[in-house]
């Protein structure tokens, strides 16, 4: 069975609602994973845009994810069970996620919900780290990768 991520708030190539968005409520999507690996020993997830005018922007990184979970709820970094969730600088500058906000008439931007599942229990990523080289870091451990995609534009 391979690594599957799906979310109940929009579907792969679908429209991301505005809640999930800088327009709207800016609260990161529920986010459901099936068919983890063998030996996987954490999760990593990260959101990117590559349709960014100036290269791809880094919306979100979570990390250290334990094997047992197999879900991000809506606004998962927020919520009191998720603690431990560490979390990596965005491309805005904050340790959260940051929604959809690409420029004005720019067309549907593509934003890439990627999930890792690792053979290690945690990354050496410094606190604040950014998105890009938590991704480096977790490169070096995928056992398995599934995406999701959502479209947004203004």
């Amino acid at each position: 069975m391979s690594l599957i991520l799906t979310s109940p708030a929009f579907d792969d190539g679908a429209t991301i609602p505005l809640k999930h968005t800088r327009d709207g409520g800016n609260v990161s999507p529920s986010l459901r994973w099936t068919g983890a690996p063998s030996g996987a020993r954490s999760f990593a997830l990260i959101v990117e845009d590559p349709d960014a005018p100036h290269g791809t922007f880094r919306h979100w990184a979570a990390f250290d994810i334990p094997p047992d979970r197999d879900h991000l709820p809506e606004g998962g970094q927020k919520k009191a069970e998720w603690a431990s969730l560490r979390q990596g600088r965005n491309d805005f500058g904050n340790v959260r996620y940051d929604g959809p906000a690409p420029p004005r008439g720019h067309g549907a931007h593509h934003y890439h919900f990627r999930l890792a599942a690792l053979d290690a229990p945690s990354l050496p990523a410094p606190d604040g780290a950014g998105v890009e080289e938590i991704w480096r870091l977790a490169r070096k451990h995928i056992l398995e990768e599934a995406e999701l995609v959502g479209v947004y534009q203004r």
